[in-house]
């Protein structure tokens, strides 16, 4: 009996790790992809914003070490060590801990968010030349695949300098409805219009950003939340296995 239990404890707890392992990468991958992608909204952000540079860094960080106690677990299960069971109970305490204080914060402080995310969408809106590769292609690429102008509408970029010292009539050229009458249609940049009625979409950019937003904020919270019941799956387990080993034999453990 006792070694059916242990038997069962240590190849769960050796799955668990090896599923908390593979959480971990994908933690830590998300976090390398909110800090280094420059063809989606985050790019748009993360050039200005301090905040979100931050999170992709927590991020990074909390996947690291999630698999590297990923990687205790399973040593510790396949060998039986006490102390590195109880290490690996301890800081997955500390990553739970952790976690949820993030997301507390992160709940309480969604309004500040939102008003960083407006002030720096409208500021590079007002200073866009359509020269800068990484944030203003970036916004192009919303504008046209999103079909809107603007953070709340195009009137946003009235306040753009090249448009208010122009002497002709400019509109953003990723703004271009392709239904209306004008030029041609052009990815990036700014664009002539000879008449005041702009070629461009009517609505802003404002609500379908949230949405998309909330579409993989959605997709976060299902992996944390998955990543959680790990969490307190593998304590459980790396405790019942700590309880039933009697005595340790470090004699298994391979020497290098």
């Amino acid at each position: 009996s006792y070694f059916r239990d242990t038997l069962f404890f240590k190849l769960s707890l050796f799955v668990f790790s090896l599923i908390w392992f593979i959480f971990g990468a994908l933690i830590m991958g998300f976090g390398l992809w909110v800090l280094l992608d420059n063809q989606s909204f985050i790019a748009v952000l993360q050039e200005s914003s301090t905040t979100l540079k931050v999170v992709s860094y927590i991020f990074i960080s909390v996947g690291s070490l999630s698999m590297a106690m990923g990687f205790l677990g399973c040593i510790g299960a396949i060998y039986e060590i006490r102390c590195l069971l109880g290490l690996y109970f301890t800081c997955l305490l500390l990553i739970l801990i952790a976690q949820v204080t993030a997301g507390v914060l992160i709940y309480f402080q969604r309004d500040r968010l939102k008003h960083e995310m407006s002030n720096i969408i409208k500021g590079m809106l007002v200073n866009y030349t359509g020269q800068n590769r990484t944030t203003e292609h970036t916004w192009d690429y919303v504008q046209r695949t999103m079909k809107c102008c603007g953070w709340t509408g195009p009137g946003n970029w009235s306040e753009n300098v090249w448009i208010r010292n122009s002497s002709v009539s400019m509109y953003p050229c990723s703004c271009r409805n392709e239904t209306l009458p004008g030029t041609d249609v052009k990815e990036t940049g700014l664009c002539e219009h000879l008449s005041n009625i702009l070629p461009v979409y009517e609505t802003g950019c404002m609500h379908s950003v949230e949405g998309w937003l909330l579409e993989n904020c959605g997709v976060i919270l299902g992996i944390c939340v998955g990543v959680a019941v790990i969490e307190l799956l593998g304590m459980i387990l790396s405790m019942c296995l700590c309880k039933s080993v009697v005595q340790e034999d470090y004699t298994k453990v391979p020497k290098y």
